[in-house]
């Protein structure tokens, strides 16, 4: 015997709106399964559950799609942080700066390395210290690091902080929308649940099949256990 599933996505969840609200358009309200007080409660919810939904999914999309372009933009600064980082140690290595001048970009003094880039915070702490740092040395008349140029490090760091903040508008945006479509799903699954009860109810005497067959035009579904699909798979076989 199969049985009532409730929609368990948005997506179902508008389906089985639109289905019940379609039969309360097109009958008389006393030939309708479910009251007028739920028609109306409907008719009022679902547009506004629905707009939710959509303007979720717009900015979930902008995010992912914009992320892409954001990516770029982190290796960017990365790489060119990187190398800045690489040639100071270099020129540190060939004696034409003192280690003392790491303390400078913020680095430690016997640190050798290229600091981590890993992270969002990691890169605009490092890049603010690396840039500030080489236009301190340069004010005091100290020769500029080439390949990269400080000015070409701080052109690939400043779009690299414009991206992340557009980046952080829409990850807010779409933080938002998913929290007011949460807060409306339990409305909706009530809606339907009730619903649903209603309609079910109002064809409770009916036989079994012509019962779930009526149903279904409301928009209520219904499916077998994995036995029972099993079972009637086998049964048409046997029966072709």
């Amino acid at each position: 015997m199969p049985y009532r599933r409730l929609p368990n996505t948005d997506s179902a969840r508008i389906r089985a709106m639109k289905a019940a609200l379609d039969k309360g358009r097109t009958l008389h309200p006393s030939k309708l399964a479910y009251s007028q007080a739920m028609y109306v409660k409907l008719k009022t919810f679902m547009p506004a559950f629905e707009k939710a939904v959509q303007e979720q999914r717009i900015a979930t999309q902008l995010q992912a799609t914009n992320n892409k372009q954001y990516l770029v933009f982190v290796k960017k600064a990365q790489m060119y942080l990187s190398h800045f980082v690489q040639v100071l140690n270099f020129s540190i290595l060939r004696e034409e700066l003192p280690e003392s001048i790491r303390t400078l970009y913020g680095l430690k003094t016997t640190f050798k390395k290229v600091p981590p880039l890993n992270t969002e915070e990691e890169i605009i702490n490092t890049g603010k210290e690396i840039i500030e740092g080489e236009e301190k040395r340069t004010r005091r008349g100290g020769t500029p690091l080439l390949n990269p140029k400080i000015s070409m490090v701080k052109m690939h760091y400043e779009k690299f902080m414009d991206a992340c903040h557009h980046q952080k508008i829409l990850k807010d945006n779409s933080s938002r929308a998913q929290m007011k479509v949460a807060s409306l799903r339990t409305k909706a699954d009530d809606i339907i649940l009730e619903i649903w009860n209603d309609i079910e109810l109002q064809y409770e005497d009916y036989p079994s099949k012509e019962k779930r067959d009526t149903c279904i035009e409301y928009g209520l579904v219904y499916v077998y256990r994995k036995k029972e699909v099993h079972k009637t798979n086998s049964f048409l076989q046997l029966s072709a």
